[in-house]
């Protein structure tokens, strides 16, 4: 079995680069979708909504696919290269779940909280950062955490646009030692061991926000 590691760590290697990258867009887009989705304006409403209903509404494999082989043509005339599109298609379509996700989470936080920041006259931004977001991630991290783990998940139907992640590798072991069962086995070994760490990491996250809440309200 030591024969096989290198080249499936090889492939592990390229699967949690994705993995992390793709997390930060996907954070990044869900919290902006979703204060979006809760602005007084129509018109960012809509755009949040068309984004979230289209990437939740279709396939990430065809999303996956789309920018890959659709992109380049006209009138896009768009290349990206496979690591690109595996960040870019991941990250927009956790996102979208990540939003709803949220979207719930900001508006859970307690309205006489922002009623006193407001009698206090704290600024909308310090009010937003240091009183409503806390609260608001506290809350969203074991949504999260699934939606982080079906990401990483979804990072095996990258080795169909030729990105050498951890499937890809494996299926490289299978067609050059026909090893199958010796190889898939242990990748999906890897695969619970990166879901086991994601999982550990957010639980540690989750404690130390709400650590921190319980001083601040102390």
């Amino acid at each position: 079995m030591s024969d096989l590691l290198p080249l499936l760590l090889e492939g592990t290697a390229i699967t949690i680069r994705i993995t992390a990258l793709a997390a930060l867009l996907a954070v990044a887009l869900a919290l902006f979708a979703a204060l979006a989705k809760m602005s007084p304006w129509r018109g960012l409403r809509w755009l949040a909504n068309i984004y979230i209903e289209v990437f939740r509404g279709t396939s990430l494999l065809v999303q996956l696919f789309w920018l890959f082989f659709v992109l380049p043509l006209p009138p896009f005339n768009l290349t990206l290269t496979p690591f690109a599109v595996a960040v870019l298609g991941l990250g927009l379509n956790i996102g979208a779940y990540g939003a709803e996700v949220m979207r719930g989470a900001l508006a859970s936080v307690p309205r006489g909280q922002i009623e006193a920041a407001i009698a206090l006259n704290i600024p909308p931004l310090h009010r937003f950062l240091g009183i409503v977001l806390p609260q608001a991630l506290a809350k969203a991290i074991p949504p999260a955490t699934n939606l982080l783990i079906e990401l990483l998940k979804g990072t095996s139907l990258v080795s169909l646009i030729t990105l050498a992640d951890l499937t890809f590798r494996a299926n490289q072991l299978v067609q050059a030692t026909f090893r199958t069962g010796e190889i898939f086995t242990l990748t999906l070994v890897i695969y619970f061991v990166l879901a086991q760490i994601i999982n550990l990491v957010m639980r540690v996250l989750e404690r130390r926000l709400n650590r921190g809440l319980r001083r601040g309200s102390m």
